[in-house]
């Protein structure tokens, strides 16, 4: 979840250092530092909590200029937020580190560090490393082998960056269940955690693999792999458009991402689906013998990902007629499992890198599933390469911590996955046709969503003094209402609770009041006149209703009763309309409440650690 960014150039790179901060912000941290070596053979080290704007206003007043460096956003695992824990850390004045991940062993190693003498000044599992560097490098003068004869003594998970001053011109990463990426440049190489730190310095990179080390100097970059031999990973172009990361004329990432769903959306299905069919092919040479192979699915995912997977059941259940599992990443990681024969196992991930969801991939290979496929929007993710199978859901950089766009993309690779499915288990062809021309369609569908965004804007004004909520949905709408009321969470932190409908006499109606709104999802479907008989007895309580419903559900305002009218679309296409206004509502009660939209506290976009 932290951030890395590190440079060796002919040039001062404090500002590219920092410029690269900047562009992992949306990652969430708490606190923000840097260390370059500097000019006079020493380590100048900067160190601040809260935003990277307060460490870049510090430089300002006492600069730090060297041509080798390392910077880090934080976001606190061991130790609370401080100026004191945050990174780099350093041992000496002449030995400074930078870490993302977890160090499971760290009390162990710090209990022997301190018996040899070493003090130390933070909380963190971090500050061991660096120690333990400082001690090898006494009988290993050379930096890169220090590392390498350090990683076997760490547990856990880590993506390092390292500088020393008696090595002035080299920086030495490592990587090892945590993302790290090197720049590659002319006369001038640097490290990420991301790729988007770097695009202001340049578009080529060169991702690690699990167990690599990294020498990088001016003019050259060496890696080993695990084993320590040597490697050479090929230099990939970035795919997406720099100014993909910048907000434009929007107040925030958030809304801009919203608007973007038309686009991401064509650009999802664009080469997957002709006027009539679905392109299969287009998923990879793999994907027909995983295909025809799979008579039971297991999704496993965390947070908006699990909800994908949770309207996917329904999909997979009702079109293919296969039993389809979702369970949440981190439950799933450590509990027996029984696989049902042939089944495929489905992750879904946004950034690639969600360290439960990559723990859970990689147990199920132990298990003996018939193949792994992974839905996610980073081409060089961890889950990407780890998988038999990629399905990318080409949302774009998605910045805001709140995932949007990154959803309903992936409701669209889902439901593509599923007509693939499906025509192994009796999908007949009208039944795909109808399905690709529903499809063809939703694009416009959400554009006609997205131009409601005024009334939705002046109904958020009836949560701005609440603080709690109640969405309900029944059958593939309650992921939706889940997925709606987490979003209302995250970034108005008003609490909000999602119900399928009928349970709601079986609890929740006992906290039924006008104090507690309920918002429902009523599109036009079987379920919908049961629905209706849920709703009265919210009304039957005083409670104030906010319905987002069919233009043809025949559900009318009334006192205490706001609607929303909706486009009327095929049942199959329903979720993916209907959390959009969802996403909306949530984006203006937070605006109301002054809240930070993109950077809500305590989350961070990419949840890399366990």
């Amino acid at each position: 979840m932290c951030g890395i960014v590190g440079a060796v150039a002919q040039r001062n790179v404090e500002e590219i250092l920092i410029e690269g901060l900047r562009r992992l912000e949306y990652r969430g941290y708490d606190s923000a530092g840097v260390a370059l070596i500097t000019a006079a053979g020493s380590i100048g080290r900067s160190r601040r909590m809260g935003k990277v704007q307060a460490l870049a206003d510090a430089l300002k007043e006492s600069p730090i200029h060297g041509h080798v460096g390392i910077a880090h956003t934080r976001w606190a695992t061991h130790g609370v937020p401080s100026e004191t824990n945050a990174h780099p850390h350093m041992s000496g004045e002449g030995l400074a580190i930078v870490h993302n991940g977890i160090i499971e062993n760290y009390e162990q190693l710090r209990r022997e560090l301190q018996a040899k003498g070493y003090e130390f000044k933070s909380q963190t599992d971090t500050e061991v490393i660096v120690h333990l560097l400082h001690d090898i490098l006494k009988t290993t003068p050379d930096l890169t082998a220090a590392v390498k004869q350090a990683i076997p003594h760490l547990e856990g998970a880590y993506g390092l960056g390292v500088v020393s001053a008696a090595h002035p011109n080299k920086l030495v990463a490592a990587r090892h269940g945590s993302p790290l990426v090197i720049g590659v440049g002319a006369g001038e190489h640097f490290i990420a955690s991301d790729q988007l730190a770097l695009l202001q310095v340049t578009d080529r990179f060169m991702f690690l693999d699990e167990g690599d080390v990294a020498e990088i100097t001016i003019d050259n970059v060496q890696v080993w792999n695990k084993s320590g031999a040597p490697v050479q990973h090929e230099v990939v172009r970035f795919e997406h458009r720099q100014d993909a990361a910048e907000k434009g004329e929007f107040r925030h990432y958030m809304l801009k991402e919203i608007y973007e769903q038309p686009t991401v959306i064509r650009n999802c299905l664009e080469g997957r689906i002709s006027k009539t069919h679905l392109l299969e092919q287009a998923f990879g040479v793999k994907a027909k013998e995983v295909f025809d192979k799979t008579r039971a699915v297991q999704i496993v995912a965390c947070g908006t990902s699990y909800h994908s997977g949770m309207v996917a059941k329904y999909w997979i259940e009702n079109l293919v007629g296969i039993p389809c599992n979702v369970e949440v990443a981190s439950e799933y990681r450590y509990r027996k499992v029984v696989p049902l024969p042939d089944s495929m196992f489905i992750t879904i991930s946004q950034s690639g890198e969600t360290a439960d969801t990559l723990a859970a991939l990689r147990k199920a290979k132990e298990l003996g599933f018939t193949a792994s496929v992974t839905i996610c929007n980073v081409p060089s993710s961890s889950l990407v390469r780890e998988s038999d199978l990629a399905i990318m859901t080409n949302a774009g950089p998605e910045i805001g911590v709140a995932s949007t766009k990154a959803f309903t993309s992936q409701l669209t690779a889902l439901l593509m996955l599923t007509i693939a499915l499906g025509r192994r288990h009796g999908l007949v062809q009208q039944v795909e046709e109808e399905i690709v021309a529903d499809l063809l369609k939703l694009p416009g569908l959400i554009e006609e969503v997205i131009a409601l965004d005024a009334p939705i804007q002046k109904m958020a004004e009836a949560f701005a003094e609440k603080h709690h909520s109640l969405f309900l949905g029944r059958g593939a709408m309650y992921p939706i209402a889940m997925e709606g009321a987490l979003k209302l969470k995250e970034i108005s932190y008003i609490h909000a609770e999602a119900y399928p409908a009928g349970e709601l006499k079986h609890g929740p109606l006992a906290l039924v009041d006008k104090d507690m709104p309920v918002v429902a999802v009523a599109p036009q479907n079987d379920l919908l006149d049961k629905l209706k008989s849920n709703l009265e007895e919210v009304r039957a309580r005083g409670g104030e209703l906010f319905l987002f419903a069919d233009a043809k559900a025949g559900v009318e305002a009334s006192e205490g009763v706001q609607v929303l009218n909706l486009p009327s679309v095929s049942d199959l296409l329903e979720p993916i309309v209907y959390i959009v206004p969802l996403q909306l509502l949530s984006y203006h009660v937070a605006v109301l409440k002054g809240t930070d939209v993109d950077q809500p506290r305590n989350l961070a976009k990419s949840v890399t650690v366990e």
